[in-house]
């Protein structure tokens, strides 16, 4: 495997703006930061590598096969954090890990209480009580926590 990723030709049109014909690689062993102005597409592009946006033309192939043909198999080698984390807000992280952890078959509980120690979270606070800092170290940890082969960071550091 060379490429851990590739993005070739991918577009995706809004009513208001227009990721157009993005390409790239990420070799085996590389870091790559994703760098623009606010608005460039960056995390479209991101959540469109991860099929929760669809693009309208192009294909993202991931661990050299398709992501559309392989989503499942690819999503368990990949470590994503979205910059914003809004879902189940009234639950503590304890609540939310104990039901996502049963979608990764690498994940190890040992590995997340560590991170979750070292950034100094605590697991039986409710999503809505974390600062937003608390919530990318939170998704941190969660992207730490099943071994994966490829880190998809979407803003992972706050102001």
């Amino acid at each position: 495997m060379e490429n851990l990723l590739e993005i070739k030709n991918v577009s995706k049109k809004y009513p208001k703006f227009t990721l157009n014909d993005i390409s790239f690689s990420i070799p085996k062993g590389s870091i790559v930061g994703f760098i623009g102005r606010n608005g460039a597409g960056k995390s479209t592009t991101l959540k469109g590598i991860m099929n929760l946006v669809h693009f309208d033309s192009g294909e993202v192939i991931a661990f050299d096969k398709s992501m559309k043909e392989n989503e499942l198999y690819a999503k368990q080698e990949i470590g994503f954090s979205l910059s914003e984390v809004n879902y189940y807000p009234n639950k503590t992280i304890k609540q939310i890990v104990d039901v996502i952890k049963k979608f990764y078959v690498n994940f190890k509980q040992e590995k997340f209480d560590k991170l979750c120690n070292l950034f100094n979270l605590d697991v039986n606070k409710k999503l809505e009580q974390l600062s937003s800092g608390m919530k990318v170290k939170y998704n941190l940890a969660l992207a730490l926590s099943h071994d994966a082969k490829l880190l998809i960071l979407d803003e992972p550091i706050v102001d």
